[in-house]
């Protein structure tokens, strides 16, 4: 009932068409489900009730906003960076005139935009397939579908990971998959998924790397992180907190490893595009989202960054200056008691990024989903955790419990002597003549 008054909200309040219409579709869903924990059984309450959530918050408007052509502003600009990919090498205009032409992504994002250049936008099913939207949120499902699935230990080799049987996965990772699910129709992802999108990839690709990098994949990690880190540089944080869990559960080698191979999938997805045009890049990618642009950013919210940025020169130097201390902060934290646990890393990363992006000098409420989902997704998800060490482990010794003189020594105790007991001889038996 909470969500269905969410979302009623929007149709009276949001002065945005995809927001309205989400809501109104979106607010029926959520009262059918509560309607369906009433109605169903028992036993298939909760199965169907987040059923017809996903069916009225999801699927129904997303097909009305795919097939309408309605959607944020962000669908537009992944589209076109695709097509301009496709054509030029370069998801960048040379000189972009208004916010709508600028692409404050990286090269990687614009992937999601080649759909809709190779499938055009002739009749609904050519719309449908083209849709970014539709793609973002596929590589969002297929990344929590991977790390939920769980592997297991191969016997003999401690620390090596192997793959069980597909029904022992499945089987493993049900209690992982309602929860999910519900989560994806909450208003908390059901909102962006329908009408953006444009997070969704890069939340499920981390929650994917921390998720292998707890299962000790160095390399698969590594590539996860660099396909994140080509979509959005809000994402390079990800890579020091999979490292740190990394080196402290599998060593310097694994962690080396992961690094390596993340700096190299970032290099080669982004540099054909830099190198073609670094300018552009740097004015859309980096000046442009944190209010240095030659335009104003529509990312306006008023959190604490962006109300001291507008205090002028010095206010955002001071934003600069707190931006670099809460990032110290967290990188000492990694150095100094680093993550043991998939559920600690990404605890340790939503610190960081709600940090970066509350302190932001532009920025917006909406952003501070990604955080919230990255402590949410690997808890409702089951993933493992280290095991803790008892409490008398983890208590500090305290200074006065210290020993401050040297033991006094103990007399060794005398032994008493064991009595000796003789054997008694066997009798000996002669023979008779």
């Amino acid at each position: 009932m909470l969500a269905a008054g969410w979302a009623g909200a929007f149709p009276l309040v949001s002065g945005l068409g995809p927001h309205r219409s989400w809501g109104l579709c979106a607010a029926a869903g959520y009262l059918a489900a509560a309607v369906a924990v009433l109605v169903l059984p028992r036993r298939w309450a909760r199965a169907g009730s987040v059923a017809v959530a996903l069916l009225g918050a999801v699927l129904v408007p997303l097909f009305v906003l795919v097939v309408g052509g309605q959607g944020q502003s962000e669908v537009a600009v992944i589209e076109r960076s695709g097509e301009l990919l496709l054509r030029h090498g370069t998801p960048y205009l040379a000189e972009p005139r208004t916010v709508a032409e600028y692409t404050p992504y990286l090269p990687g994002m614009a992937l999601f935009g080649l759909p809709r250049a190779l499938f055009g936008t002739d009749g609904w099913p050519a719309r449908v397939a083209g849709d970014a939207r539709l793609w973002c949120a596929a590589a969002f499902l297929g990344c929590l579908a991977a790390a939920v699935l769980p592997t297991r230990l191969r016997p003999g080799r401690p620390g090596r990971l192997g793959r069980p049987g597909r029904a022992a996965s499945v089987t493993a990772a049900l209690p992982g998959v309602l929860p999910v699910a519900a989560l994806v129709a909450s208003p908390v992802v059901a909102l962006p998924l329908c009408v953006s999108g444009v997070d969704l990839p890069l939340t499920g690709l981390c929650v994917l790397a921390l998720a292998l990098a707890g299962r000790a994949r160095p390399v698969t990690a590594g590539w996860a992180l660099a396909l994140a880190c080509a979509l959005k540089w809000t994402a390079w944080p990800a890579v020091a907190v999979a490292v740190a869990l990394l080196a402290a559960t599998g060593g310097r080698r694994a962690a080396l490893r992961a690094a390596v191979t993340a700096a190299a999938g970032t290099a080669a997805l982004v540099l054909p595009s830099a190198l073609r045009s670094p300018g552009p890049l740097l004015q859309q990618v980096f000046a442009f989202p944190t209010g240095r642009g030659d335009l104003p950013t529509p990312a306006s919210s008023p959190l604490p960054g962006r109300l001291l940025a507008d205090l002028g020169p010095a206010g955002w130097y001071a934003v600069l200056a707190l931006l670099l201390l809460a990032g110290a902060a967290v990188a000492l934290s990694l150095v100094r008691r680093p993550p043991l646990d998939t559920r600690a890393a990404a605890d340790r990363l939503a610190l960081g990024l709600a940090l970066a992006f509350l302190l932001a000098p532009a920025g917006r409420f909406g952003y501070l989903a990604l955080p919230a989902l990255l402590v949410l997704l690997p808890r409702l998800a089951h993933l493992p955790r280290a095991p803790r060490p008892p409490l008398l482990l983890r208590l500090p010794r305290l200074p006065l419990l210290r020993r401050t003189h040297a033991p006094r020594p103990h007399a060794p105790r005398p032994h008493a002597p064991r009595p000796h007991t003789s054997r008694p001889h066997a009798p000996q038996v002669v023979p008779a003549p």
